[in-house]
């Protein structure tokens, strides 16, 4: 049974074939209307989110299937102690393909070993959270053109900030590419990612703590929040939650054709002021990751019936 965990369970190959998916279903939605009638689709939300459980919620709407799941753990049989993996082989039964976010890392892959449906990891802890790489990669087509031959800037929380990771993973794959990591030195990337996946595949990369410094170097500014809930001291998130805020002002060296994302929520690392400017793609990344995750569920299923 096919499961997407990690990125890197997809291709290249795969990952593009996605986006030609994505693409049509842009173009020609109607098409796409009744593909998954009598699919169900369950959503096991162990932590709190807005966008990503929404969108995967539409995402199989709009393929003319149904949702069914739950949101907060403390609603499920979890509170009473049940296992991660009974919990599939329980949800097996009624659903057709599982959509799971867990605050432990590697929950979604014990899932995956006990589910007789394709389990899709929805964020796992400070690990992974491919469906959102995929949003980010449309997002780069669509606007860059390409993936190659990109200095990409990621700025704020490198440490916990699993969507930084995955695109990390997901562009290394890349030629041309050059990271430039910037971060309070307590938020710097994991030692793990820096060695196992930039150093390891020879990629070019700096790390600064000065966004100014590098701002005309970019092509595209992935932006994201300190996030509050991987702290254990309050604090220090309170000392750092503020590190980098984007105001306009500060994009006067960027050049025009840079794109500026995040993989939101935003708290106040980008200025509202921003929005405007014609470079700010963060709410395009939303819209596409619906079209993303339609396009994997559509994946998933057909290799599961075949």
């Amino acid at each position: 049974m096919r499961s997407v965990i990690d990125i890197l369970d997809l291709t290249t190959q795969e990952i593009d074939s996605l986006i030609s998916t994505a693409e049509d279903i842009i173009e020609n939605p109607d098409k796409y209307a009744h593909k998954c009638e009598r699919k169900k689709l369950a959503t096991l939300f162990f932590e709190p989110s807005t966008r990503t459980r929404l969108s995967f919620e539409s995402a199989m709407y709009e393929l003319g299937g149904q949702v069914i799941g739950f949101s907060s753990a403390s609603s499920t049989s979890a509170s009473k102690g049940e296992s991660v993996a009974d919990t599939v082989q329980v949800i097996s039964c009624y659903a057709d393909i599982i959509a799971m976010r867990h605050p432990k890392e590697g929950a979604p892959l014990v899932a995956a070993m006990n589910a007789s449906i394709p389990v899709i990891n929805a964020g796992d802890g400070g690990h992974n959270h491919p469906t959102q790489t995929l949003a980010d990669l449309l997002t780069i087509k669509r606007e860059k053109g390409r993936f190659n031959n990109l200095t990409i800037g990621f700025c704020g929380d490198l440490k916990f900030g699993r969507t930084v990771h995955s695109l990390i993973n997901a562009m290394a794959r890349y030629e041309g590419i050059k990271f430039v990591l910037i971060s309070p030195e307590e938020l710097k990337l994991p030692g793990y990612v820096k060695k196992d996946v930039i150093e390891k595949n020879n990629i070019e990369y700096v790390q600064t703590t000065s966004l100014e410094e590098v701002m005309s170097e970019l092509d595209v500014l992935y932006m994201t929040r300190v996030q509050q809930e991987r702290f254990f001291n309050e604090e220090d998130y309170l000392r750092l939650r503020d590190s980098y805020i984007l105001e306009p002002s500060k994009l006067k060296d960027a050049k025009e054709d840079m794109i500026i994302m995040h993989p939101l929520p935003r708290v106040n690392e980008i200025s509202v002021a921003v929005d405007k400017d014609k470079r700010a793609c963060y709410f395009k990344q939303v819209l596409n990751g619906k079209y993303m995750r339609m396009a994997l569920i559509l994946k998933l299923l057909e290799e599961a019936q075949a």
